[in-house]
Formats: structure tokens, C-alpha cells, sequence
């Protein structure tokens, strides 16, 4: 596993009432949940990036209110009119 270091302010980790272990573990999940959102990745490939199971992110995204889905209005509306 590759290892990144970030240096922050001291107060980072109090204004969120984290450890600096727990910190890192909560941007790493923040990063997958965003990068989901954007469709930039897949729900395995985001769990993966945020040390979680699938199923796991799964819950998680709801904590974000993030949704689980990645289908735009657009891409339901064709589906749907393509099943008649």
C-alpha cells in the first residue's frame, strides 16, 4: 500500500473532534464518496479507496447524503422508454 502525507494545522483535527488517525480515515472516505458523486468511480473501486466493503460504503453514502445510484433524470428516461 502506498502512503501520502498530508501536513495540516493542529486544529484540524479538533475541529472535527478527531484523532489525526481517525482524520485520515474520514478524507479518505470523504475523497471516495465525492469522487463516486462526480462518476469518477465505481462503488467497489470507491469502497476500496476508503477501506471499507462495498457494502459498507453503502451506509456510508447515505451518512453523506450521497446517493447510491449514478443515473442522471436523462439516463432513467431513456431507460425507461427503452423497456416498452
Amino acid at each position: 500500500m502506498t502512503s501520502i502525507t498530508i501536513h495540516l494545522p493542529d486544529t484540524a483535527f479538533s475541529s472535527l473532534r478527531k484523532t489525526p488517525d481517525e482524520f485520515g480515515q474520514e478524507m479518505r472516505l470523504a475523497a471516495a464518496v465525492k469522487w463516486y458523486e462526480l462518476e469518477q468511480i465505481s462503488q467497489g473501486k470507491a469502497a476500496e479507496i476508503a477501506g471499507l466493503t462495498r457494502a459498507e460504503f453503502i451506509q456510508a453514502l447515505s451518512r453523506y447524503r450521497a446517493s447510491v445510484l449514478q443515473y442522471t433524470e436523462a439516463d432513467l428516461i431513456r431507460e425507461l422508454s427503452s423497456a416498452d
